[in-house]
């Protein structure tokens, strides 16, 4: 691997990657007026350098982190929706983790927190994904009082934590014990995912200062998270490792602007988490600028600027290869990558380049006409979200039996189906929309469609996007792990 000269001297021994879930950039203090109380988060932004443009792969979790951990668009990867009771959210099995090369380089690797790339089935274990340890959940979100942690393949029931600081707990543990080795730690937090959950006395801060009490407990939820965070950064200082770790920081997706109404809640608390977000459009679920521009920073005493801010886009499937850059790891054999080392860029030795960027997204089967998104520097094409039905009784009772398994497998996992369902809803889709086009320099808000003023801009880029469609879906099911659905959607 080609490292520029300022890295030649400096290499990062230790790597720790922390992963927010559903966190905007209006949960952040520094965004919000001080609504909530993040000084650990920009702390790290402060020593270090903010990622202004940085995109999840996916505005939903699981591709979200396929893409993250494999440096591949998720379609390739197999996980293309969090539906883990489908298998649908899992790597297959020839993919290969940043986690693996770590191993294959002699590093030990941890995982502390969300998985959400594979349950129900040994082979897509995080332990069999190249994380020697793991300490955590393999599905979609946990219950934050009454949680259930997988320490390798035991479980651990909750002692009454708050699951924020279990999870934190158990970090600084694989830090304390290996302080003295080589080291790669994903810190996948639940929060501020729901269910909506907070110790009592934080929230009533937040109902004291007028926040409703919906809200005021994902706010609570944040400024847990950015304790443990803090924690974390504590630990580094008093180890003296804080200057040859590389921390990057990051939201899996855009904040969830309504809770899953599934999801249990306290009596009061309702599902609207509408919340400002930098004016950005959308929310997670969506390819609009606010469900895949997430709040982003690294901290790399050694080559990155304090206080720095680096304005280039940055995708998840580029942190792979930029990672094994600064630590001057080797890429060992695997599939080819999407995405390219931005190391050079974040040390400032060079212009950021140029690459075109896709994103689509819904649930069950992949279907190109809905939630796809194209950026090509400033210009950005959307194809709108398509509202689906089942297409009988019988496929709407599958998607209520799929919503209850989720469920069964947080608070009955005992009694829940202990394989995936097989079985997919065929769906109904509405005629597609005209593609929008904005131009995200002047327009980041993506509140002017221009695509009538620039028709054949538009048209190309939808070609461009189509295209690549078709080549992430045939790379998708080249193999066994993940057959397409031989239940074909219906069109009105």
């Amino acid at each position: 691997m080609r490292r520029h000269a300022a890295l030649a001297e400096v290499t990062a021994r230790r790597v720790i990657l922390i992963v927010a879930d559903d966190l905007g950039h209006g949960d952040l203090g520094i965004n919000n007026g001080g609504a909530t109380a993040t000084p650990a988060i920009e702390r790290i932004m402060a020593e270090g350098a903010t990622l202004t443009r940085c995109y999840s792969a996916s505005p939903v979790c699981a591709p979200a982190r396929a893409g993250l951990l494999t440096g591949r668009y998720p379609h390739r990867t197999g996980a293309v929706t969090p539906q883990e009771m489908l298998g649908l959210d899992r790597l297959a099995l020839d993919e290969r983790t940043i986690a693996d090369v770590f191993v294959d380089a002699g590093w030990r690797t941890g995982l502390v927190g969300k998985w959400h790339n594979g349950a129900l089935d040994e082979r897509y274990h995080p332990t069999a994904r190249g994380f020697q340890e793991f300490v955590g959940f393999s599905g979609g979100w946990m219950d934050y009082w009454e949680w259930r942690l997988e320490e390798g393949l035991e479980v651990r029931a909750s002692d009454g934590s708050y699951l924020t600081d279990a999870l934190t707990d158990a970090a600084l543990d694989f830090i304390r014990r290996h302080a003295d080795e080589p080291f790669f730690l994903t810190l996948a937090y639940n929060a501020p995912h729901a269910p909506l959950q907070a110790p009592a006395e934080r929230v009533r801060r937040h109902l004291d200062r007028g926040a409703s009490p919906t809200l005021a407990r994902l706010y609570a939820m944040v400024e847990e998270l950015d304790g443990g965070i803090g924690r974390v950064l504590d630990a580094l200082d008093d180890l003296d490792l804080a200057d040859d770790t590389l921390i990057i920081f990051l939201s899996d997706n855009g904040p969830a602007f309504e809770v899953n109404p599934n999801i249990p809640r306290e009596d009061g608390v309702g599902t609207d988490l509408t919340r400002p977000n930098l004016g950005l459009r959308g929310s997670k679920r969506s390819v609009y600028e606010g469900g895949i521009r997430v709040p982003g920073a690294i901290r790399w005493p050694a080559a990155v600027q304090a206080g720095s801010r680096h304005e280039g886009v940055v995708h998840f499937v580029d942190l792979l290869p930029t990672i094994l850059s600064i630590t001057g790891v080797p890429q060992s054999s695997g599939l080819p990558l999407d995405g390219i080392d931005r190391s050079d860029e974040l040390t400032g030795a060079r212009p950021e380049a140029e690459i075109d960027r896709f994103w689509q997204w819904n649930l069950y089967e992949p279907v190109a006409a809905t939630n796809a998104a194209h950026r090509a520097g400033p210009w950005k094409l959307v194809l709108p979200a398509l509202n689906w039905e089942p297409a009988t009784d019988r496929d709407a009772a599958l998607v209520a039996a799929h919503r209850r398994l989720e469920l069964e497998h947080v608070y009955d996992p005992d009694s829940a189906p202990h394989e995936v369902s097989s079985e997919r809803p065929r769906l109904r889709w509405p005629t597609p929309s005209d593609p929008q086009l904005y131009n995200l320099d002047l327009d980041p808000e993506e509140r002017h469609d221009v695509a009538a003023s620039y028709p054949e801009r538009a048209a190309a880029m939808r070609r461009v996007l189509e295209t690549w469609f078709t080549e992430v879906e045939r790379d998708r099911t080249r193999g066994p792990a993940h057959p397409r659905s031989d239940r074909m959607e219906e069109r009105q």
